[in-house]
């Protein structure tokens, strides 16, 4: 009996003594000063860090969350597990950046230790104890009570060890190191660097997102996976059971809200067919989501339970009646238009401050009129996928990049030569083991309906090889094996980036695959007290100074983008969200506390892209992008009103494009005769420079071209008065140049 009564002591005395732990923990913990910070960040506290449940598309009632205040120590990378700890840090957040409550940035040669401890809820025996891991970056090696029990490889990826043998009674504990080599290894690890600056950010090391508890029974669902099949108003409801021994059952229910609307058995060893009566099907207007209920169970004895859902939707491409090949979203022809998402926070860097601050982004741009977003190099928490497919945005889905910055700057790469860099070996293993692991977990959401494998060369290698196993891989998707610059001909997509652009690869020269402008804009404007480093360069592709020129400055971008869907192009990416550390050509501020355009203007200017009409695009003047055409230049300015002139004698006739010399202007004439007048025309033109353009004597384009490798579109419709059935007249002015370049033209009528 006194036995009894001592046990029962010492674990009252135990539960208060961590109870004033977690108390002085929450009065100690300070987020680092010294930068901007959002709205939700100044909020974050020990008890009220990342509390959501993180796995939406399998859901389980009993969990139990690891976040909040661990032991940290940094020390040498050979060092063994440290005796004494160097204070506490909060979990999920990265050892480098505010919220963690530490902002100290570790360095190749070190490691991360983390120390916590935790008991299990009595009801929770008997049970097996899984430990979920959702993000760390990068080496992690996880000890519990003691006992190494598992080492992960990957920034990005989720991973889980079923921990029940190594647990004690009482109070465990788990400790975890991590080794991030950030930028001096060809890792996956976006972009982070040890000397952040320009496009590269701050690095981001060892726990970054949720790590929690979940008890499981032996026999169990792993995973559930549904494919809809709307021309057949169907769903495959594809399981992963661990621990089935045969005649097990699987029951499925479907609820349309608080509508049943399937009821059924299934054995757990055949195929899974959810047949939906007419179906409501999902877009970015109406994000329809059906929900899921999943037993297994065997002689009325049920072994696991789970929530889920599915979205009956379907991505496709199609030729369309001008040849063009396009997306297509539950087979109705949809031109995509978002931002490029880096998701990165000036006081959680990779991980936002909380689950409210992730959504809030989304919902800011589809109130602006997006109906898609590029997630760029980063992998999100589970949560933010569901947040997609219920709020109808559609999603591109990068694979996290990465390369050796001195290995490509000692090679002298030339990513434009015809074969790819070559890749360590070790290093190839590990980006495809992540590329698959991305796609096994992320699947799941319906939001997501592309999947960008290689971003702008870096650490691209064997391009082909890996771009088809992706499109094998995953049928249901749309795979842009090279978002920029080193194309190699596979995948779904052609697609480049213009800044500020838009501008589009020839859809005539890339027959079968789908035409996007995978990144342009990068319109910049520094707002004061909103810069993370006000004394550093805070720059954008253009940057402006104030809001008006902003504004002015987009409004042009749309619509010099709108003719480019007669074209071919089917999908624009404008760079970007937010503004992140030193780049400001967000659409928001770094702490989301300004939105720098009004949403409401921004739809207006969106909604022409969502158009359905077709037209029939002309060249009016053949440029040489594809073949050499001919051009009339001089280097000279012609006599008087030579922009008017029928004689194009004076000019010097040359195939296209051109080079010229730097500091040396070009002038050229072309005519052109019309039967029919077009309703819309605009300029294909490769130049660099102060450009002028005339249309029958008017003046229609005054602006500078900054260099380019890409041709450039400027929507000239505004002017289509000027045109007049028979001859008519174009004249362009350029230079003189800052450097040699290469000057062409064209004109199209729509």
């Amino acid at each position: 009996m006194n036995k009894m009564l001592n046990i029962k002591l010492s674990l009252f005395i135990l539960g208060m003594i961590l109870g004033m732990n977690l108390k002085l923990n929450a009065q100690n913990y300070q987020s680092v000063k010294g930068k901007i910070m959002t709205t939700w960040g100044e909020k974050v506290t020990p008890e009220n860090a990342w509390t959501e449940y993180p796995r939406p598309q399998l859901k389980r009632g009993e969990w139990k969350n690891l976040n909040g205040m661990w032991d940290y120590a940094i020390v040498s990378k050979e060092a063994a597990r440290p005796k004494d700890f160097q204070g506490e840090i909060l979990v999920p957040f990265a050892v480098e950046s505010a919220l963690s409550g530490v902002g100290k940035i570790l360095q190749p040669d070190q490691k991360i230790w983390y120390r916590k401890t935790f008991e299990l809820p009595k009801e929770w025996n008997g049970q097996n104890i899984l430990l979920h891991f959702q993000a760390v970056d990068w080496e992690t090696t996880v000890w519990v009570n003691g006992k190494q029990i598992g080492i992960h490889k990957g920034g990005s990826t989720a991973f889980s060890y079923d921990i029940t043998k190594y647990l004690g009674k009482g109070v465990q504990e788990v400790v975890v190191s991590v080794w991030d080599p950030t930028d001096t290894d060809s890792q996956a690890r976006g972009k982070q660097v040890l000397d952040p600056r320009g496009i590269w950010y701050t690095p981001v090391s060892g726990i970054w997102q949720t790590v929690w508890l979940e008890p499981v029974n032996k026999i169990r669902i792993n995973s559930l996976y549904p494919v809809s099949d709307i021309d057949k108003s169907q769903v495959i409801l594809n399981t992963d059971l661990i621990g089935t021994k045969g005649g097990e059952m699987l029951s499925v229910k479907v609820f349309d809200g608080d509508r049943l609307v399937l009821n059924k058995n299934y054995s757990a060893s055949e195929e899974i067919v959810l047949n939906i009566a007419e179906p409501k099907l999902w877009t970015p207007e109406s994000p329809d989501l059906y929900r899921l209920e999943v037993s297994l169970q065997k002689n009325n004895k049920i072994f696991d339970m789970v929530d889920s859902y599915f979205a009956m939707r379907k991505v496709s491409i199609v030729k369309d009646q001008q040849g063009y090949q396009r997306i297509q979203l539950n087979n109705k022809t949809l031109f995509q238009y978002g931002t490029l998402d880096q998701g990165w926070w000036p006081d959680g860097l990779l991980t936002p401050p909380s689950a409210e601050a992730m959504r809030y982004d989304m919902e800011v741009l589809k109130d602006m009129g997006f109906n898609m977003l590029r997630k760029h190099i980063k992998v999100e928490p589970w949560l933010y996928y569901y947040y997609a497919d219920s709020l109808g945005i559609l999603l591109w889905q990068d694979m996290v990049s990465g390369f050796e910055t001195a290995k490509r700057s000692e090679q002298h790469v030339n990513w434009d030569a015809p074969h790819d860099w070559n890749r360590p070996h070790e290093s190839a293993v590990q980006f495809e083991y992540e590329l698959k692991t991305m796609i096994d977990q992320l699947k799941f959401f319906p939001s997501i309906v592309t999947w960008v494998i290689f971003n702008e060369g870096w650490g691209q290698y064997d391009t082909k090889r890996v771009v088809d196993w992706s499109m094998q891989y995953d049928k249901t998707r749309i795979i842009n094996g090279v978002s920029g610059w080193t194309d190699r001909k596979c995948g779904h997509m052609i697609d480049s980036h213009q800044y500020p652009g838009p501008g589009m690869e020839p859809a005539a020269q890339n027959p079968g695959r789908v035409v996007v402008l995978g990144e342009f804009g990068g319109l910049g404007l520094p707002v004061e007290n909103h810069l993370w480093d006000p004394s550093m360069r805070n720059w954008g592709y253009r940057t402006y100074t104030n809001s008006p020129d902003l504004i002015k400055e987009y409004t042009k971008l749309m619509h010099n983008l709108y003719p480019l869907r007669y074209n071919g192009l089917s999908a624009a990416v404008y760079t970007q969200t937010t503004d992140v550390e030193g780049e400001v050509n967000g659409l928001l501020t770094y702490d989301r506390k300004v939105i720098k355009i009004d949403p409401e203007l921004l739809r207006i200017l969106h909604h022409p892209l969502y158009g359905t009409d077709t037209r029939d695009v002309k060249k009016l003047i053949a440029d040489s992008e594809i073949d050499a055409q001919q051009l009339y230049i001089s280097h000279v300015q012609p006599e008087d009103n030579w922009q008017t002139s029928r004689n194009a004698n004076k000019f010097q006739k040359v195939n296209g494009p051109v080079s010229v010399l730097k500091e040396k202007p070009v002038y050229s004439l072309s005519h052109f005769t019309l039967n029919d007048l077009p309703e819309g025309i605009y300029l294909h033109i490769l130049a660099y420079g102060d450009v002028k353009v005339y249309l029958n004597g008017s003046l229609v384009v005054d602006k500078k071209i900054i260099g380019k490798r890409h041709y450039e579109d400027i929507n000239i419709s505004e002017f289509i008065s000027l045109l007049r059935q028979g001859e008519n007249t174009l004249a362009v002015e350029c230079g003189p140049f800052e450097q040699n370049a290469v000057f062409d033209y064209g004109l199209f009528g729509y």
